[in-house]
């Protein structure tokens, strides 16, 4: 049996559609605290509501506070909000013709853990999001990746089946989360390596 068409793109953000430094951020944060910054990466990342701010369970002024608090941190909400969004770089990864072609035969849409300060920042100051008329982000739907909900919440907004999407990231536990709710994924590695393999499923570019 021919396998069935596909009918939406599922596009992960970072270092897929916009490249990630994440170690910028935590340069510009480490300069106002008393660690480095791969210390203030790892105390972020182990704190025990950045689940909740990836999720949407927690305001920009909230995760501000909290972090000031753990990371001794003395930065006025402006500043803080600048140098957090300095982990997403403005040029993108892929060409954007190549998303043009795509959205002519294909729903496509993104689908990103993220926070409510990235997204803005995201909406704002990235014009190839013009191409995705389904956004789906952790802290907008309320579960992140590699849960079930957020992908059923992706193939709700496309109208696809699971066998209908395809799935594009550069985490392969994300990839393969998506294979297991019957979605194809393709392993992002690099641009030349995505349109080969768009090229191997047929799709016009």
């Amino acid at each position: 049996m021919a396998a069935p068409r596909v009918r939406a793109i599922i596009f992960d953000i970072g270092q897929v559609l916009v490249r990630l430094d994440v170690s910028a951020a935590m340069a510009g944060l480490a300069e106002h605290a008393p660690l480095a910054p791969q210390e203030v990466w790892s105390a972020i990342r182990e704190h025990p509501r950045w689940q909740d701010w990836q999720e949407g369970r927690l305001s920009p002024r909230d995760w501000h506070r909290l972090l000031s608090e753990r990371l001794s941190v003395r930065m006025g909400f402006d500043q803080f909000c600048e140098v957090w969004n300095r982990a997403l770089r403005p040029e993108p990864l892929i060409r954007e013709q190549l998303l043009a072609n795509l959205s002519k035969s294909c729903q496509l849409a993104v689908l990103s853990n993220t926070d409510p300060l990235h997204v803005a920042h995201l909406e704002a100051n990235f014009p190839l999001l013009r191409h995705f008329p389904h956004r789906n982000y952790s802290c907008v739907v309320g579960a992140s990746k590699p849960r079930a909900r957020i992908y059923s919440e992706a193939l709700r907004k496309c109208g696809a089946s699971a066998p209908e999407a395809l799935y594009i990231d550069d985490v392969p536990a994300y990839a393969e989360a998506a294979r297991s709710l019957g979605m194809p994924a393709i392993v992002f590695e690099s641009p030349l390596q995505l349109e080969s393999a768009l090229a191997a499923l047929g799709l016009p570019f």
